[in-house]
């Protein structure tokens, strides 16, 4: 089954085929400071931290604590993992956090 993704074009599809060619965390450290700021760095890692926190059943204002998250942000990550395309659940469960 093909997923169908409205982010979908060449270029996204040369970047994520560059990333999957990466092989350890080094390469990654690599690649991702040259390509992205910190800031931007950050912030996905910021989502991907409250996403876990989320699904940990957190509050709101805990992660918002603990990561420095807006509540708007809580808010779209919340949605994305109840509404979205499943990408969160699949890392989570690539990575043993799976809660099945």
């Amino acid at each position: 089954m093909t997923y169908n993704s409205r982010l979908k074009s060449e270029q996204t599809d040369a970047f994520f085929e560059a990333v999957l060619a990466l092989e350890n965390m080094e390469e990654c450290y690599r690649f991702f400071e040259d390509i992205c700021t910190i800031k931007e760095i950050q912030a996905i890692s910021q989502r991907l931290e409250v996403a876990k926190q989320l699904r940990e059943n957190k509050t709101y204002n805990e992660i918002e604590a603990e990561t420095g998250a807006s509540t708007a942000t809580i808010s779209r990550i919340n949605r994305a993992l109840n509404y979205g395309a499943d990408g969160y659940n699949l890392v989570f469960k690539k990575l043993g956090l799976s809660k099945e």
